[in-house]
């Protein structure tokens, strides 16, 4: 507690650090996040891993990679001339137009002047004499600051499997989220993907058309969704411009800050005919309509589940030649929508490819990967080259990797290894002066919107203690009880808070992941605005400040 410290540091003390404040990460969080602190005249500094902007879009750049919310809902708000001036090409950008696109903000707003690259942090360890964090790369030069912000996001710490040999293959190899700037080229090569996720997805659409022979190694199907994207025209981007207020304010309202908003009738409240034309039309829609737009009970009612993945699943029946492939594809784990729906173009038909082979490793696991390819239970394969597409560490994999120490040495991976718990997703109690944008427990969904809420209510916290001359903030701990609370309630009655994914803080490739716990806000995210903003308009009485 506040009152505990020996003495409140002076104007001269605060001089005396390096930095107002340091941010880890320049992605779209921490670039944000910058440019707000700079306009209440603090010196900061950002802390960046890769050699560029970017984070998430920096990193993934692997074939296929691009946006699954549309592009118009997913950049920037905040900027009218930055709206004004940059046009999409894309209903859903692919990941060298974000690039690009983020480069752009970067230069417009001369953000790399504050911005160290090629600066991984190593650890972050709390002063309580001095009220000030210490952090230190992992080249050992250390940086001192008041204010501490994790801008590391809930996806960018890339897993591997735990698979025997691994580092014996003697192809070439790449994760989908580490994936190199030089062009892979797959032509004429036999190649392994080991994961169906979202990106093993988009990447498998993409390998397939050029590859030689592509084996795709799945452990758990996902329920996919065509994703219908298409060119932007000019007059399209003309209109979408003028629409802007109207999209970012629609993002405001809906459950996950998407276009998209959850129908208000019950599926048991239409006929059979009337049920099946909606989801046929939203099946032939643009992006998450059939996720985020569908019957209000979809993901509480277990009947109206199974009717949605029947539908779902009649589709990739009709859409894969093999009945026994088809079956292969289809969850039998969890319904529809309870885990995070990939968007797809077809993939489904890459299947009925004569180039292409799906092996259930749940039927025949991967025992090791050779020097040559991988080994099964029952077969030997040889590739030229493989592709990890098994995800990330997520919600909490980023900020584990960091050494982070609050009051009296606490290590934050060790608070959380019992339960994990939060103040509005941003604050940790025993960890004063520490801000996370999209931490466990904050609304997620469309992130860039997420984001914008987070970076704003930090700068303004910020602001208010700047006003009032305070150095010290930290979360009460009854009031971390209470949202803590609100969380779990929040995810009470979902059907997928009874399904192993990341969203449930379930990793089968990192130790000590195994049990579902709650990971996520799973409310909405008006109501989790109102919750903050409430926090903010009663004077952050939840906060310990001096």
């Amino acid at each position: 507690m506040a009152t505990a410290l020996e003495t409140k540091p002076d104007a001269r003390a605060a001089s005396a650090l390096d930095h107002d404040v340091i941010v880890i990460g320049a992605g779209i969080s921490g670039m944000y996040q910058l440019h707000k602190l700079r306009g209440l005249g603090l010196r900061v500094r950002v802390f960046e891993a890769g050699t560029g902007v970017g984070g998430t879009w920096y990193w993934n750049r692997y074939p296929g990679a691009r946006f699954d919310s549309e592009s118009y809902s997913y950049g920037y708000s905040f900027s009218q001339e930055l709206l004004d001036e940059w046009d999409w090409t894309e209903h859903f950008a692919p990941q060298p137009e974000t690039e690009k696109y983020l480069n752009h903000v970067a230069d417009k707003f001369d953000l790399r002047r504050d911005i160290q690259f090629r600066a991984r942090v190593a650890s972050a360890v709390y002063d309580e004499r001095g009220r000030s964090w210490t952090v230190t790369l992992e080249d050992g030069s250390r940086h001192t600051c008041r204010f501490l912000v994790t801008a590391v996001g809930p996806l960018s710490a890339p897993t591997f499997p735990r698979i025997e040999g691994r580092d014996s293959f003697s192809g070439e190899a790449y994760h989908t989220g580490l994936w190199p700037k030089e062009p892979v080229s797959f032509e004429g090569k036999r190649v392994a993907v080991i994961g169906t996720g979202a990106t093993g997805v988009q990447a498998i659409q993409e390998i397939a058309k050029t590859a030689k022979h592509l084996t795709v190694f799945q452990r758990r199907p996902n329920w996919c969704t065509p994703l219908h994207n298409g060119p932007i025209t000019p007059e399209e981007m003309k209109e979408i411009r003028a629409g802007y207020p109207d999209i970012f304010r629609r993002c405001r309202e809906t459950a996950a800050c998407f276009v998209h908003t959850i129908d208000p009738r019950g599926t048991f409240e239409v006929t059979p005919e009337e049920r099946e034309a909606f989801w046929e039309e939203l099946y032939a829609g643009r992006g998450f309509g059939i996720w985020q737009g569908n019957f209000r009970d979809m993901l509480v009612d277990r009947e109206a589940n199974r009717l949605a993945s029947d539908f779902v699943a009649k589709k990739i029946r009709q859409r894969v030649k093999d009945p026994a492939v088809a079956e292969k594809l289809i969850p039998k784990d969890h319904g529809f929508g309870t885990r995070r729906v990939p968007q797809e173009t077809h993939y489904y038909e890459v299947y009925n490819q004569p180039n292409v082979e799906l092996v259930s490793i749940l039927d025949t696991p991967i025992e090791r990967i050779t020097p040559t390819g991988v080994e099964t239970s029952d077969r030997t394969f040889e590739f030229d080259l493989i592709v990890y597409a098994t995800g990330f560490d997520a919600i909490t994999g980023s900020l584990d990797r960091i050494d982070i120490r609050g009051t009296g040495g606490q290590k934050l991976k060790e608070k959380w290894r019992g339960a994990l718990t939060t103040f509005v997703g941003v604050m940790v109690d025993g960890f004063p002066n520490m801000f996370m944008v999209v931490g466990p427990h904050t609304a997620l969904g469309n992130i860039p919107r997420s984001i914008e809420y987070n970076v704003e209510w930090i700068s303004d916290l910020l602001e208010y203690m700047q006003r009032r001359g305070l150095t010290y903030a930290d979360a009460r701990p009854e009031a971390v009880e209470r949202w803590t609370a609100f969380v779990v309630e929040k995810g009470e009655g979902l059907l997928s808070n009874e399904v192993d994914s990341w969203m449930t803080g379930v990793n089968q490739n990192v130790e000590g992941k195994q049990t579902r716990i709650i990971a996520r806000y799973s409310g909405t995210a008006p109501d989790y605005r109102r919750w903050c903003d409430e926090v903010a308009e009663g004077g952050y009485r939840e906060l310990a400040f001096d």
